[in-house]
């Protein structure tokens, strides 16, 4: 390792083993005075727009310079609106009940034991991320509310906005008392830094990769922290022979269309052989205005491209493509049987949706289908913090243990055991 390196190296360690020394102060602070802090935070985003705004049209004079595409300079751009909703969220996570509050599971034993579970926060959370800066204050915001503190690694794209993220939230954290280091920032964009950054399991309780499958890749190859990881989505939409059509359409094109470079956006349309012939004509005039490039294989093909779509040949790794764009894979299934076994095979354990008039068929699916969200007669886009009520998510978790799905503040705490009695040894 060279001397820039073990350099590098022994900063990152310092500022994780400083968060770990700072969290214990944000843990013992009342639920009021961590609200609090959480509004002054949304006020200091809007009265310090200017200069924000000013840091990231760096960032993006920098991303165009580079050759970001359109979509990642979205992605990047934090202008005033952006920054009003960001402080509208940030409110209402303040606003949400606190997470740490209280003793749950209480029971007596026969031997005077008195046991009950008491929520406590995860500790130090690590989040790696790219190009959104919003996901800084979004991050720091879940981890505030529930008592953590949180070591950030964003993108070399967003950096001047970062650092002037963070600035406001180390003003913020310092003027209620409270130590900086709560939220730590590593300004490291070297690829190697993710690596070192992984290895500091004795400072750091979780890491949260939020970005793409090369990243969480990495991380899992390379991690000796837990990982609570997700955010890639394979995401399908069954349509049932008794589906309603005209709603069908509306639900398929705001899943595929709103926002198509987004995690919880269709990737796959599964049809019903017994409507295929009245919706995939009618799909192709729905999506084919937006732009849309159906992936289709079989009778849908024909079907497709007799209304005026445009249709490329299905390529053997399309069922498994997140597409982040308006691009659409299609196929049509025999039945729901067909449909929970191409989902089993292909899908991410994201959000999987049905559309159908057939309750027991909805409720099979639910039941049956293995993902962090299922929906029936609603879009995927549902699968987001803030449309589930948390203000902001850190993450959405596909794997299976907890937490699953959108991670908000209440999914970065975990329990103890308290035990009372009176003098009471084991017998």
């Amino acid at each position: 390792m060279s001397a820039a390196a073990i350099s590098r190296a022994g900063r990152i360690e310092a500022q994780a083993r400083a968060a770990r020394r700072a969290q214990p102060a944000l843990a013992r602070t009342p639920a009021a005075a961590r609200d609090a802090l959480l509004r002054d935070i949304a006020r200091r985003l809007r009265e310090q727009r200017a200069p924000l705004i000013a840091a990231n049209a760096l960032d993006l004079e920098a991303g165009a310079a580079a050759g970001l595409g359109a979509a990642l300079l979205d992605r990047l751009r934090l202008d005033g609106p952006r920054l009003d909703g960001l402080a509208i969220d940030v409110e209402t996570v303040a606003n949400l009940a606190d997470p740490l509050a209280g003793e749950f599971d209480q029971r007596s034993l026969p031997n005077g034991l008195q046991l009950a579970r008491r929520t406590v926060p995860i500790g130090v959370v690590g989040v790696i991320y790219e190009a959104r800066p919003n996901v800084t204050v979004d991050i720091a915001a879940a981890a505030l509310k529930s008592g953590n503190a949180v070591v950030l690694r964003g993108g070399r794209e967003a950096r001047q906005t970062n650092l002037a993220l963070v600035d406001l939230l180390h003003a913020a954290l310092s003027a209620a008392g409270l130590p900086a280091d709560i939220v730590s920032f590593i300004d490291a964009p070297e690829r190697e830094a993710v690596s070192e950054l992984l290895q500091l399991s004795d400072c750091i309780d979780v890491m949260v990769p939020r970005g793409g499958q090369g990243l969480i890749d990495l991380c899992r190859r390379e991690s000796r922290i837990p990982l609570i990881a997700g955010g890639v989505g394979v995401v399908h939409v069954f349509v049932d022979a008794s589906a309603d059509l005209e709603p069908s359409l509306a639900i398929i094109e705001n899943a595929k269309v709103q926002r198509p470079a987004v995690c919880n956006a269709l990737d796959t349309l599964l049809v019903h052989r017994a409507i295929a012939p009245r919706l995939l004509p009618a799909l192709a005039q729905r999506l084919s205005p937006f732009g849309v490039i159906f992936h289709a294989e079989g009778e849908a093909v024909s079907a497709l491209a007799a209304a005026g779509a445009r249709v490329e040949a299905l390529q053997p790794e399309d069922f498994d493509r997140e597409w982040l764009g308006l691009q659409l894979g299609v196929r049509v299934v025999e039945d729901l049987d067909i449909a929970i076994a191409h989902i089993a095979r292909h899908g991410s354990g994201h959000s999987e949706a049905i559309l159908s008039e057939d309750a027991a068929a909805a409720e099979r699916f639910l039941a049956e289908v293995d993902a962090a969200a299922v929906y029936h007669n609603a879009s995927t886009r549902f699968t987001d913090g803030g449309q589930f009520g948390m203000g902001v998510e850190v993450a959405v978790a596909t794997g299976r243990l907890h937490p699953r799905g959108p991670v908000g503040p209440a999914e970065l705490t975990s329990f103890k055991w308290v035990g009372r009695a009176d003098y009471l040894a084991r017998s």
